[in-house]
């Protein structure tokens, strides 16, 4: 076998999980040359979210080193003299090809070996891509996805060459919001086209979904439910020219941007560790079926000890959280002191145009909507609880100060009951901020 190098510890990934494990091991001390991080991006770990709002902004652009972890958290920016100051080795642009849990080792693309003691997986999620479902056209120029830093800049060059030009939005979840929003602030003529009944239907209730979408309507980005792009059109150059829809409708397009959820990247993994619910299943410390390998963030399905079941979180909040968790448990480990479990409260936030949402707890049980929800209001300010057997297990709010997000934080973390539910609803927002 090829000699290759050894680390003590080994991230295998470069986003959001792998910045803020690596900013924990060296609050807990690490020595020079113990910590590797394996990434297959050529930067430094950044703040992803940055990718699908300030970075696409027409003036003032959120531009790295800008976005390095851990600044999303309002915590030091890491810059790349960074972890050469921590003695960390940044392996960038670097794609692992195969790992080998029996001898701990790590092979890349290029037939580097690396060998390690304990292993993280950071991996993350993979955009789903529509050449993916065989989809016609589907790899004419500028139908893009955006996941990565790449992916942002081809976005941005693409937003520049068509400029005020014609863009067509494929999926109506996160990104598919996000970048809607972004697209129109960049002077484009914008539809949207999702296949669901209504917008972030993993989420949003119908009430809550019609804000949004009569905002942005509102705003002037088209938008068609219901439907989904079944072929694309495309000139002699192979530049997109329209996106043809299930029911018939053919739209114009100088840009396509696709966003229809991501996959967890485990296939490296796939019969060498439990996985459950899509993910790699790890306990409430983030340690996996194999001794010594942990798994955070996107890839980890853990025990979200709340609500007592197995769940897979993809989103920032988590990734640094979970990150964190694993490094305390390892240190933990070799120290033999003991961590709390992963107690976990679920949290998602989204900003757009000038609005901004945050929501904890569980979306389950019936709803109902309080507030200013007029999508005309100069300021709305609304929310939405979910009560379940008697408790709100769920809130939502947007609009919200900071201290009136904690109180909703706080009204799903402590679950209180209610009486009655007509009651709540004159409250509103004051319920939240009795608890």
């Amino acid at each position: 076998m090829a000699s290759g190098k050894h680390f003590k510890y080994v991230i295998l990934g470069g986003g959001v999980a792998a910045g803020y494990a690596a900013r924990e091991f060296a609050k807990q001390g690490v020595q020079p040359g113990e910590l590797a991080i394996i990434s297959k991006e050529a930067v430094a770990p950044y703040e992803r979210p940055a990718l699908s709002k300030g970075y696409l902004f027409p003036q003032n652009a959120a531009r790295l080193p800008g976005f390095y972890v851990c600044v999303g958290s309002g915590g030091e920016k890491l810059l790349p003299e960074w972890y050469s100051e921590k003695g960390i080795e940044l392996i960038l642009s670097t794609e692992i090809v195969k790992a080998d849990l029996s001898t701990k080792t790590l092979t890349s693309a290029a037939g580097a070996n690396f060998t390690y003691e304990i292993l993280l997986i950071a991996t993350g999620s993979s955009v789903i891509k529509l050449t993916d479902f065989g989809t016609q056209g589907a790899d004419s120029n500028n139908i893009l996805y955006l996941r990565e830093i790449d992916d942002a800049d081809k976005l941005v060059a693409a937003i520049q060459a068509k400029k005020g030009g014609k863009a067509v939005v494929v999926g109506g979840g996160y990104i598919g919001l996000e970048l809607s929003a972004a697209l129109k602030i960049n002077d484009y003529d914008v539809t949207m086209v999702f296949p669901e009944p209504w917008c972030m239907p993993r989420l949003f209730t119908a009430d809550i979904a019609a804000f949004y979408e009569a905002y942005y309507t509102n705003k002037g980005v088209k938008i068609l439910k219901g439907t989904l792009a079944v072929g694309f059109d495309a000139d002699a150059n192979g530049d997109v020219t329209a996106v043809k829809l299930k029911d018939g409708t053919v739209l114009e397009a100088d840009i396509v941007v696709v966003g229809v959820g991501g996959r967890p990247l485990t296939t490296l993994f796939k019969g060498q560790v439990a996985e459950e619910k899509g993910g790699i299943k790890t306990d409430a410390f983030f340690e996996t079926s194999v001794p010594g390998v942990y798994a955070i963030g996107d890839v980890a399905t853990f025990p979200l000890k709340m609500y007592n079941e197995l769940r897979r979180v993809e989103h920032v909040d988590h990734s640094r959280k979970s990150a964190e968790q694993a490094v305390k448990a390892i240190k933990g480990k070799e120290s033999g002191e003991s961590v709390p479990e992963y107690d976990y409260l679920p949290y998602f936030y989204s900003r757009s145009f000038d609005l901004g949402w945050q929501f904890y707890g569980d979306n389950v049980g019936e709803t109902i909507l309080f507030g200013d929800s007029d999508p005309t209001s100069s300021k709305p300010k609304f929310g939405s609880y979910w009560i379940k057997d008697g408790k709100v297990l769920g809130a939502f709010l947007e609009g919200g100060s900071p201290d009136e997000n904690k109180a909703i934080a706080k009204v799903a973390k402590t679950q209180p009951s209610v009486a009655n539910i007509e009651e709540l609803k004159k409250e509103g927002l004051q319920f939240a901020s009795k608890i």
